[in-house]
């Protein structure tokens, strides 16, 4: 029976092809030609030996050109079953174009013309290299350096001439310059043009990508030019990445084009840092350099965890990485409801840890060198930043929102900024209370290396609401650490008929303490009038102009401090420093000697007359609902032509309802009497009287001195001395009496 040699040289060609394409290369395409070189190879070379014959040589040309050359130092056809031995055959391919120089080699191979099968008995070696240079060289010229060629080695390869198809149960062995690799079991089958390899698929690549790859099976195909890899597994130093199943497509020059991976995609790298990476499909695409990877495309519930002090977790639908230089990161984008989380730890046993979480449509982040996150922004609309309580779900959330957010990250990977523009927005949720919400046209949030937010700050057209109190003002800073907000640029506040402007302002969220600082003023509306009130009764608003303000919510008081002062209508006091209760229309102001406290209120005689009383003392308290002024410390009071002094004293006014007081001079408060203790003198053009106690009554312009020996001197009639003194302003009358030991009343009438 003759030896088959096109079927025989195919065989050899499709053991190249297996190995060739398990690397992902140049292979592939010295495979194609090989096969069409062998198709032109006549199905019989012509040999039927039955003795022993000794070096032949069978060889194919086209156009002047050798195809291929087969060379066999021996060919032994025994009579017995009809096999034939081939011993030292070598196998050259040219190809076409002269452009490979692959050759193929073994020492002993059998032959069965009752099977069909071909078979090595021994290794089988083969050297592919390419000869670019082949046509401008003499035919059948080797190339002029032989540069790396790829080297396979397998052995007990059968070949069966009816059907086209070869297998070994046998290990194949390869190298090229960056890998070396094997597998055990090939199967091919010409019909279909498919390639497997059967298992255990190991591949060792060398270089500055070293890495191992793995795979329980693999399947080789023309149509479309892939190879295909059951359960592998890549391991690169302590990184490893696994599939279900991987495809390798290649180019029509052989170089690898792309990678698909395909179901529960996943890649490790541990460490104290570690990162673990799921996906349901991943694609890697390679540029035209060799090793280098132009982007990878991860999709299908893609899953990131990042272990450490901060750890991250994060969702994504879609993820793109795309690669500079060599393999170096540049740029990933997530798409498709982008969830990320991280974790941040408690930064003392007071505090509590915390999660940030952000959501958006889309987000890019870009690397420095290849090596770490220097920048991040959101794609698409409404993305949003939670920062939420670790422990539980309970406490207090934050919701920053914006059209998109820009992120900066030091060289640990460590969040350092975050801009939000525009419409910048955070809203403060507390179990129990209601919502705060800040709206700006930027923000701006500083971070702390890995202690979570230094402070936010916000500007243009800032606007603050905390239940009824609302902020406005051109810019604003918020300090976690003291839970505070700064207001600059014309702050304005409101709160329960409330309206506070100045050149700064302060809002402590925690406590509800708002602190204004220059050019302070308050304007106290939406007030009811208060029949049984004096000084503070109307329903007209209440002005305070200081410089500096501090407002307590609970209870609602406010101080004023520098040159402070509160009017209703003509009613106004002025001290250093007044303290006001908004609810209970009452006020404490405070003086010192250089800046007394002042106010002044209306007398009214008998006749009806007006004539106001400027009182100033150290200290002044006043409760609308007592219409007491309690006056301490070097007390004056200064009306028309009487002065009153005393070291204490309390001036009581009529009620506001009251017809006398709304028919003269409506608004103003309203004496009605005034008791005054301590060293007390009453001072008049014409006289002097000194006392313990005073009682003075307005409507009857009468004085009632007594304690310590009360007296009155007249610079015309002399000084008069009794228990208890009584006069008037307007008239001589003075009424003297006694004590029990010696009762007496004198009335002197002192001509004036």
């Amino acid at each position: 029976m003759p030896i088959s040699i096109p079927r025989l040289r195919r065989w050899f060609v499709v053991a190249a092809a297996l190995i060739m394409l398990l690397v992902g290369g140049a292979y592939f395409y010295a495979r194609q030609r090989v096969r069409n070189a062998l198709k032109e190879v006549p199905n019989k070379i012509g040999v039927n030996v039955q003795q022993t014959a000794s070096g032949f040589t069978v060889s194919r040309s086209e156009q002047g050109r050798t195809i291929f050359k087969v060379q066999a130092s021996k060919a032994i056809q025994f009579r017995q079953g009809g096999v034939t031995e081939l011993h030292d055959v070598a196998i050259t391919l040219y190809g076409r174009d002269a452009g490979r120089f692959d050759q193929i080699y073994g020492s002993d191979f059998e032959y069965n013309p009752a099977t069909g099968e071909i078979a090595a008995k021994g290794e089988v070696q083969i050297d592919l290299e390419a000869n670019p240079e082949g046509l401008a060289k003499p035919d059948q010229a080797p190339p002029k350096e032989l540069k790396n060629p790829i080297h396979i080695k397998t052995r007990g390869l059968v070949f069966n001439q009816k059907t086209g198809n070869a297998h070994t149960d046998d290990s194949v062995e390869f190298s090229i310059p960056q890998a070396s690799g094997s597998a055990v079991g090939v199967n091919y089958v010409s019909k279909d043009n498919v390639l497997t390899l059967e298992s255990k698929i190991h591949v060792d690549f060398h270089g500055q990508t070293a890495a191992t790859v793995t795979a329980a099976r693999g399947v080789i195909t023309k149509t479309p030019r892939a190879l295909q890899l059951e359960r592998p597994r890549v391991d690169s130093g302590s990184r490893t990445s696994t599939a279900d199943k991987a495809t390798l497509f290649l180019r029509d020059d052989n170089t690898l084009d792309r990678v698909v991976a395909e179901g529960n995609v996943q890649a490790n790298s541990p460490g104290q840092d570690g990162l673990r990476a799921r996906a349901q499909r991943a694609e890697v695409l390679m540029a035209r350099q060799r090793d280098t990877i132009r982007n990878a495309i991860f999709s299908g519930d893609v899953q990131i965890d990042k272990a450490g002090a901060q750890p991250v977790h994060g969702n994504a639908g879609r993820v793109i990485a795309n690669f500079v230089g060599k393999n170096q990161i540049a740029k990933v984008r997530a798409e498709e409801n982008i969830k990320l989380t991280q974790h941040q730890q408690a930064t003392s046993s007071s505090s509590t840890g915390q999660d940030i979480e952000l959501t958006a449509s889309g987000v890019d982040l870009m690397f420095a060198a290849g090596r770490h996150i220097n920048r991040a922004e959101t794609l698409g609309a409404n993305p949003q930043i939670a920062i939420r309580p670790a422990s539980s779900s309970a406490g207090q959330q934050t919701l920053v929102t914006s059209d998109q957010f820009n992120a900066n990250f030091d060289r640990a990977g460590h969040l350092t900024s975050v801009h939000g523009a525009p419409n910048a927005r955070v809203t403060t949720t507390t179990p129990g209370q209601p919502d705060r919400v800040t709206t700006s046209a930027t923000l701006d949030a500083t971070f702390r290396a890995a202690k979570g937010i230094e402070a936010i700050v916000q500007q243009g057209g800032f606007v603050y609401t905390d239940g009824d109190r609302k902020a406005w003002a051109a810019s604003a800073r918020y300090t976690p650490g003291d839970q505070t907000i700064a207001l600059s640029g014309s702050p304005r506040v409101v709160e329960s008929g409330m309206t506070t402007t100045a050149r700064s302002m302060r809002l402590n969220r925690a406590t509800g303490d708002a602190f204004a600082e220059g050019d302070v003023k308050s304007t106290y509306s939406e007030l009811k009038p208060q029949p049984n009130g004096a000084l503070l009764a109307a329903s007209d608003p209440i002005h305070v102009t200081a410089r500096t303000m501090t407002a307590h919510r609970s209870p609602a008081v406010a101080t004023y401090t520098g040159d402070a002062r509160l009017w209703q209508n003509a009613n106004i006091i002025e001290a250093p420093s007044i303290q006001f209760d908004r609810d209970h229309r009452s006020l404490i102001a405070s003086g010192n000697p250089a800046q007394p406290v002042s106010t002044v209120v209306v007398q009214v005689d008998k006749s009806g007359k007006a004539t106001p009383v400027t009182i100033t003392s150290s200290r002044l308290t006043y409760a609308d609902a007592e219409r007491k002024l309690h006056l301490d410390g070097r007390v004056v009071a200064k009306g028309a032509d009487a002065t009153i002094t005393a070291n204490r004293a309390d001036l009581f006014l009529i009620a506001r309802g009251q017809p006398s007081a709304a028919s003269v001079l409506p608004g103003s408060g309203q004496l009605d009497r005034i008791i005054a203790e301590g060293q007390v003198v009453i001072s008049q053009p014409n006289r002097r009287a000194t006392g313990d106690r005073l009682v003075y009554t307005a409507g009857e312009d009468k004085f009632v001195l007594s304690g310590g020996s009360p007296s009155i001197f007249d610079a015309e009639h002399g000084k008069i001395t009794g228990v208890s003194l009584t006069f008037f302003r307007h008239d001589d009358r003075v009424l003297v009496e006694g004590n029990d030991t010696s009762p007496t009343v004198t009335q002197t009438r002192v001509a004036r």
